[in-house]
């Protein structure tokens, strides 16, 4: 009988809801996110001894987060960083971890004209998010956003496809496209002004999206990985994850109207769902950035 040992293993604080409101000035700033804590190291013991000397404990990890914030959260990408290196820092067998962040975005509410001082509205469940994974000298890096929902009224076909006894899809050269972007890419440095490089590729996608006839959601999704790769070589690899969000004309016929492309069915399941990396040719091994990264192929 072969030998039963422990292999790879992680352990942490999931989802800590932290809102950070700064107020030195009249104008009031918001930050809204939910970070996960998980470490990794020497940490066999517990497992099969039930030895807790090298558990940082999970309650530390989520008050550790909130500590950092007294200071600000900033960039993302740095306020996981600065977890990280503290974790593996302050304690010897902690030798890496993983830190997620996910940021929700809030607006000023307008008044006579203006953003209010104090005052915001939650605009949209679009969210940006951030996976740091250290391990032991080497830190990896990968931002991204999600919910990002898009849609062209048209300026896409599909056509050219193949057909068998069980396809009833109609072929369409007027089409609206609509999808639901999750993305992200991997940064090749720490050396990264992340908050202006995370809006400058948010715009590139949203502009190749817009700008691109699209002859399939595939075209587009590659069409806004190498813009921004072009754009910044900084990232070696952008991956999408993007549901067809399906819009049916709807037969008017049956009540005496005509249909001109304007009535349409939105349906939310199923879905056309794709997927892909758009990759430098020539980028370096990923390591273990993309660890624990769900939901891309």
């Amino acid at each position: 009988m072969s030998k039963i040992v422990l292999g790879q293993n992680q352990y942490g604080k999931a989802e800590v809801r932290l809102v950070k409101i700064t107020r030195d000035t009249k104008r009031h700033e918001i930050e809204d996110v939910s970070v996960t804590s998980q470490l990794r190291g020497d940490l066999d013991a517990v497992h099969t001894e039930g030895d807790n000397g090298h558990v940082v404990a999970t309650d530390t990890q989520k008050n550790t987060v909130y500590a950092f914030a007294r200071d600000g959260v900033g960039a993302i990408e740095t306020f996981a960083m600065r977890l990280g290196n503290h974790f593996t820092g302050e304690f010897e067998w902690i030798t890496g971890g993983r830190w997620e962040i996910e940021q929700y975005s809030w607006a000023r509410i307008p008044v006579d004209g203006e953003g209010h001082d104090h005052s915001f509205v939650r605009s949209s469940d679009e969210r940006r998010n951030t996976v740091v994974t250290i391990d032991g000298d080497r830190t990896w890096i990968v931002s991204g956003l999600s919910n990002m929902v898009v849609l062209k009224s048209t300026g896409s076909e599909f056509r050219g496809y193949p057909k068998d006894k069980y396809t009833t899809l109609q072929e369409t050269s007027d089409r609206i496209l609509a999808t639901s972007v999750s993305a992200r890419w991997r940064y090749l440095t720490t050396d990264v002004d992340f908050d202006k490089t995370f809006e400058n590729v948010r715009a590139i996608m949203l502009e190749a999206f817009a700008t691109t006839h699209s002859l399939a959601l595939q075209q587009s999704l590659f069409q806004m990985g190498s813009a921004v790769l072009e754009a910044h070589p900084e990232i070696a690899e952008v991956k999408f994850s993007m549901p067809n969000k399906h819009h049916f004309l709807v037969d008017l016929e049956p009540f005496g109207l005509d249909n001109p492309g304007e009535v349409f069915f939105a349906a939310d399941r199923p879905y056309g769902l794709i997927e892909a990396t758009v990759e430098r040719e020539d980028a370096p091994d990923a390591g273990r950035a993309w660890d624990s990264v769900p939901g891309f192929c």
